[in-house]
């Protein structure tokens, strides 16, 4: 545990994935949840893909970070509690927690419980005089903010590199509500989107030279194989990843490579030739489409930063 005690809800998330995994097969177009991603293996990828040139979501966030982490801060205000949603490696948060004065504490929230407590060891030592409160959940769902020994002047949640674009607007909607709810009246949000932009740049953020981004997605099988005793032959699916106009998003799939069955949790599901799992979605937003979903959950905003070429966009919200 690395000295750093681990808040933990009472279910744990295998449960949840095994029922999602026969509810999301089960479907017409079948789908899994893109939380499944993060277990050991998958939280490793998806740092490698962060650091891919194609992949520029991650090295503009933190552009914009470490070019206004003193602005954000100021406007956080002195003894700030911070709650980070999908902490991962807290790449991100460093920046941040630097220029805050005197925070209340930092409460990483993640999914993935060994990145977890790795990412909170690691910032501990960085800042000694920060209390470190981790929580292993998922933030989509309902989790308890550890306590004591915190009494923040202000509350603050920190959800950075787009992940609010791995959720359909309604979805969206309902967690910035929850999230609204969380911080209180004069809380905060302080939020990273990805910006609309030219297909190609999408597309090739999704779809990397070296395949890294398609060992993650196969992960996702390859992880229900090991936890839940699923049958699938990972050389059978392939990764596919385009950005859908429509939706403005881009689409994560897992396709059948021929026709086939698979085996899990007692039961057999049907692939044709071609037929996918739909494994993400990934909204990409034009100007002011995430401050009118904040809107509708009771937020205004306070200051929208950007980088040059407006690929991206952090902002800070605040409950009135």
């Amino acid at each position: 545990m690395n000295g750093i005690e681990l808040a933990t809800p009472s279910s744990e998330s295998a449960p949840g994935f095994a029922a999602d995994l026969v509810a999301g097969l089960s479907r017409d177009r079948k789908e899994l949840p893109a939380k499944y991603f993060y277990d050991e293996r998958g939280s490793r990828l998806f740092e490698l893909i962060c650091e891919l040139p194609e992949y520029y979501p991650t090295r503009t966030e933190l552009d914009i970070m470490e070019a206004h982490a003193g602005e954000m801060a100021s406007l956080l205000g002195p003894r700030c509690l911070v709650v980070e949603y999908g902490s991962g490696s807290s790449l991100k948060t460093r920046v941040l927690l630097r220029e805050l004065e005197r925070p209340a504490g930092y409460v990483p929230v993640d999914i993935s419980r060994e990145p977890l407590q790795r990412a909170a060891a690691a910032l501990r030592e960085r800042f000694p005089r920060v209390p470190i409160r981790p929580v292993c959940a998922d933030f989509t769902g309902e989790f308890p903010l550890p306590h004591e020994g915190l009494g923040p002047a202000r509350r603050a949640v920190y959800f950075p590199g787009s992940t609010i674009g791995n959720l359909h607007p309604p979805e969206a909607t309902a967690l910035l509500r929850h999230i609204a709810a969380q911080v209180g009246r004069g809380g905060a949000l302080l939020v990273g989107a990805d910006l609309r932009k030219d297909p190609a740049v999408l597309e090739a953020a999704y779809n990397d030279r070296l395949g890294v981004t398609a060992a993650f997605n196969l992960n996702l099988l390859a992880r229900a194989n090991a936890e839940l005793g699923a049958d699938f032959h990972l050389d059978r699916f392939r990764h596919q990843a385009f950005f859908n106009p429509v939706r403005s998003r881009i689409e994560m799939h897992l396709v059948s490579v021929g026709e086939q069955q698979v085996r899990a949790l007692g039961r057999t599901f049907h692939f044709d030739d071609g037929e996918s799992i739909h494994t993400e979605s990934s909204y990409k937003y034009g100007s002011g489409e995430l401050l009118e979903l904040a809107a509708r959950a009771g937020f205004r905003q306070a200051r929208l930063w950007l980088d040059d070429d407006r690929l991206f966009s952090v902002q800070l919200l605040e409950v009135p």
